[in-house]
């Protein structure tokens, strides 16, 4: 739970005083809780629209930082409804609509900083293990099967995958404000949005 502001404050400080910069944000913590479905936007969308403004703060450019950028972890879930999680799913599609929003802000006033989502398919993490859980899912425990029937189908990754859509983001300066999808099926790739009007620098 980094939902703590003494925690998340007390963490950022800790890496600016040992490495003297910041140059990279990786928001990364998250839950699966449709029972205390408070707590699940605390954690999986408050947490990190808190960590990408403490990274802004510390990076971008006019504020003494050297720019730098920020990945945000979103998932599938927020890119389509996700039956039996419609708590985590909101989540999800929350942290997508607020990195592409703070990413074209980023561009439009120079702050030096690229920001993008990585939403990754089913991973082999202990998050997965939620879904046999009463006091994780709730009502919707007795849908756990449905669930374990849609990662069959879908596939379950391994973590480096993720870790190697990460490192992409990280090297690629162009990237700002995408949406990188990584899927068992179709391994890494991006979702596809029309042009936004009125995004461009006003600089």
């Amino acid at each position: 739970d980094i939902s703590p502001l003494d925690l998340t404050i007390g963490a950022f400080k800790k890496v600016i005083e040992h490495f003297g910069r910041l140059d990279i944000v990786v928001n990364n913590a998250g839950v699966n809780n449709e029972k205390d479905w408070e707590s699940t936007i605390q954690i999986n969308l408050t947490s990190v629209i808190r960590g990408t403004y403490l990274g802004l703060e510390y990076m971008r450019k006019g504020n003494g930082g050297d720019g730098g950028v920020i990945i945000n972890i979103s998932s599938l879930a927020g890119l389509m409804p996700a039956a039996f999680q419609p708590v985590y799913c909101a989540t999800k599609h929350g942290v997508i609509g607020f990195t592409r929003s703070i990413a074209v802000t980023a561009n439009m006033e120079n702050y030096g900083v690229r920001l993008n989502t990585i939403c990754p398919g089913f991973v082999n993490t202990p998050i997965l293990q939620s879904i046999d859980k009463e006091e994780n899912m709730g009502q919707y425990y007795s849908y756990k099967d449905e669930i374990k029937n849609m990662m069959q189908f879908y596939g379950v990754m391994d973590p480096s995958l993720i870790a190697e859509g990460l490192i992409t983001i990280i090297e690629d300066d162009t990237l700002n404000g995408e949406v990188m999808k990584i899927t068992a099926s179709q391994g890494i790739h991006f979702q596809q949005y029309s042009q936004t009007p009125f995004t461009s620098s006003k600089r």
